[in-house]
Parts: C-alpha cells; structure tokens; sequence
C-alpha cells in the first residue's frame, strides 16, 4: 500500500482535531435547506487549528446569488470555520485561478459554484493530488466524478419541467414563447433550456420562436428584452426567463413597450426571489419555480462527514416549489431572499 507523503498525515491529523467542530455544530441541524435559527455552530471552536474553507463563487450578478453566498459565510461564521471568499466575476478564468491558489494556500477543503461546466479537470486534478476535498455546490459540471466528493444544489432539469407542466395546463398548449436563457454553458442554463424545451414537446401549439441571453442578469434581462421587443412586437405570448432577475428586467421592458406583463403576455421564471413572488401577487408574473439558494447548511454538514472520513451522497437535490396565483399571497412573507 502507499503511504501518504509525511506532510498529508499532519495535514489529516489537524483536519481530524478541527473537524470536531463542524460534527458538533451540525449535528442539532435538520436535512432541510432551508435557514436555520439554530446557535449550535455559534460556539467557540475547540483547541486546535481552525478549518479553513476555500469558496469560489460565480459573482454577484442576482439577488439569488448574494443569497447563496450569505448562505455558507453565516453558516461557516456559526461553526467557526474560516471562509476564504473569491467572486469570481462571472469570469470562468477568474475562478480557476482562484481554486488554484486555495490549493497553493493548502485549504482544508474547497466550495465550488461553477460558472460553466467544463474544464474543470485539470485543477480538480490538483485539488485531489494535494488531498484537498471538493464539494460542487449550486451547479453541476461535466467532470470525472471521482475528482470531486459530491454535488449539493436544485434540479435544474426538474425546474425546466416544472415550468413547463404549468404552461401546458394554463395555455392549453398554445402559444408563442419569447426565451431569456442564462449564462452560456452553464448547467442552469442548458438543463432549464433543454427540460423546459422537452416538456413542450408534446404540445406542437406551443413553439419557441426566440431565445436569447441574458446572461442571469437583471440589467441585461432588460436590453435582451428591448431587442425582442423590436424584433417581434407584439407577435408573442409568453416570456420564459432562466431566473427571476431577468424576468424583472423584462418586465420593465414590457411595460415600457405598453404591453401588462402577466395579462397581455404571460411571464414564467425560475428561482423564487421575494420580488418575484410578489410580482405574482401583483399580476405581473404568472408563475415562479423555486431554487433554493440556502445550502450553506448541507454544504458544512456535507464537508464534517467528509473530513471526518464518513461517506456522503454523491448529489444532494433541494426540494423546491412552484409559486402561482394560488399560493403567492401566502408565500411571499415567507421568503428569505
């Protein structure tokens, strides 16, 4: 058998005396993703040397996003975990070279929210030589399963589907379909394009006639959808966005054009941001399908397993909903993001 170069047996021995922690504070935690008003990771770490959690974030280009990263820092300031944070900028070089340096700087472990899903390999390669573990958080990526421990995040491919079954049943399977997808190439964005596109199918009357994007972001939600707007007028019925910042933004482009979004066209979003939600309760949005950021939780309950040796599920999905005019006014006082 082949023995760990000297230098990984310290570096195992000091996970285990820290990672006491991590098992202590999520050990009175529930399995539900969701906020949790638990103080059990408030409590000061034990002798020994502090876990240090490298995290490489896409950006901060929604309301969604600034919630998934509040999410793991509240969650790793409970457990008393150091968060070695890095906006990436939406900028996939940015991000590879940030996991880069988390290895160089000899992490305990490392948090990725992918931008894109390919190309991944060769520093998860590096991660895994220098026996740092990875967790893959929010968004999948097409990579040797073995380089990372696990997924934790939304079915996007169960969200595309979502939002379709409901526009099937409220239009009958009839209309025209204007398209704001997410960033090109990552998984939210081609598994929502693709399970979305798949649930139509088997209604002929409702085609896509037009699918740009709008890169997740509100403002360019807006201009893609001024673009639209010139090039089809009013020849459409329904706006299907990728999440709900661009949705807003379209919204805004809508109504400048004199058209009611919600009446006049039918607007579908994904994410379940309160502004969103209550664009429901308002009649400017007909339905919402929720992603739940909050995985800070799972993620840390995820990452004292792993260090502590214990095996984990290899994906971890969030149970998510489906806001419409029946449930909205209920809901929208609930959301915490």
């Amino acid at each position: 058998m082949k023995l760990s170069p000297p230098s990984s047996l310290v570096r195992c021995s000091l996970r285990l005396t820290a990672v006491g922690l991590l098992l202590l504070a999520g050990c009175s935690k529930s399995n539900d993703t969701t906020a949790s008003s638990s103080t059990s990771g408030s409590s000061a770490a034990p002798a020994g040397k502090t876990i240090t959690v490298g995290f490489a974030q896409t950006g901060a280009e929604s309301k969604w996003r600034v919630a998934n990263t509040e999410s793991l820092k509240s969650e790793a300031a409970k457990r008393g975990i150091t968060l070695k944070f890095v906006d990436a900028q939406s900028k996939p070089e940015n991000q590879i070279t940030a996991v880069r340096n988390f290895v160089t700087q000899k992490v305990d472990a490392i948090v990725i929210a992918p931008i894109v899903s390919t190309g991944w390999e060769p520093v998860l390669k590096e991660a895994k030589d220098a026996n740092i573990p990875v967790i893959i958080e929010d968004r999948s990526i097409d990579a040797d399963p073995s380089l990372y421990k696990c997924f934790i995040g939304s079915d996007f491919i169960k969200e595309g589907h979502l939002a379709a079954e409901w526009l099937v049943k409220a239009t009958g399977g009839k209309g025209r379909i204007l398209e704001l997808s997410g960033e090109p190439g990552s998984a939210a964005a081609e598994d929502r394009k693709k399970a979305f596109a798949d649930g139509i199918a088997g209604s002929p009357g409702l085609q896509i006639i037009d699918s740009q994007s709008g890169y997740f972001k509100r403002d360019q939600g807006k201009q893609v959808m001024e673009a639209l707007l010139k090039k089809h007028g009013k020849d459409w019925d329904i706006l299907y966005a990728h999440n709900d910042d661009m949705a807003l933004g379209a919204i805004q482009a809508i109504e400048e054009a004199g058209l009611k979004p919600g009446k006049d066209v039918m607007v579908v979003s994904i994410d379940g941001e309160q502004e969103a939600v209550q664009a429901i309760v308002d009649g400017k949005i007909n339905v919402v399908v929720e992603c739940n950021p909050q995985v800070g939780p799972v993620v840390f309950d995820s990452l004292a397993k792993i260090l502590a040796g214990q095996t984990v599920p290899a994906k971890t999905f969030n149970t998510d909903h489906v806001f419409d005019s029946t449930n909205a006014a209920t809901e929208v006082k609930n959301r915490a993001y």
